[in-house]
């Protein structure tokens, strides 16, 4: 069972409804809602809080937390790169779920509402560099792994630059990615499965 689902399940056994709940944690409707649908985990601290508000083992949190599946987006403004890049990183990171996004403003919108341990992003996008989207992920959650996946290896230092965990030169391969696994900056519980 996921930790949405956990949630959820205690929360209504409680009696209690999302507003109900937020109140009791001093956090927005919003904030339970996007627990409750997975597309954000609570810090420990605030798990702690959940368990004794709504009378469940902190354990079980716990466990739940741990079954999530890390979430990895790919974005390429160039669709047949991603056309052969996600199903590529499907079949390399077969516990993770992988997003495609051609667009920097939904992959940016995709990031603020999911929890993403990583992406993998181009450098040239037409009228909008990598590195401007790069900072901006890293705004959203720092400790979010980015590596950078270009056809120019003259960006390599200004990849460094940043605060990205690596560096692909396409065309993207399985072992790259493998490489770059065993290389994150914040290591992801069951990317390397």
């Amino acid at each position: 069972m996921t930790f949405g689902e956990t949630l959820k399940k205690a929360r209504m056994k409680k009696g209690l409804s999302q507003q109900q709940l937020a109140e009791l944690l001093y956090v927005d409707r919003s904030t339970i809602t996007n627990w409750e649908g997975n597309r954000r985990i609570p810090d420990f601290a605030m798990i702690s809080k959940l368990s004794k508000q709504l009378g469940v083992d902190i354990n079980t949190f716990l466990d739940s937390v741990e079954n999530e599946k890390p979430v990895v987006i790919m974005l390429d403004n160039e669709k047949t790169i991603l056309n052969y890049g996600v199903p590529l990183l499907k079949k390399v990171l077969r516990n993770a779920e992988v997003y495609g996004f051609s667009k920097p403003s939904m992959a940016l919108e995709f990031v603020r509402s999911t929890k993403v341990a990583l992406v993998f992003l181009d450098i040239e996008m037409g009228m909008i560099s990598g590195f401007d989207v790069c900072k901006e992920l890293l705004n959203i959650n720092p400790k979010m792994n980015v590596v950078f996946l270009t056809a120019y290896a003259d960006y390599a230092l200004n990849a460094w630059a940043t605060e990205a965990s690596g560096f692909i030169l396409k065309p993207l391969t399985e072992a790259a990615v493998k490489e770059q696994i065993k290389k994150l900056r914040y290591p992801v519980k069951g990317l390397e499965k």
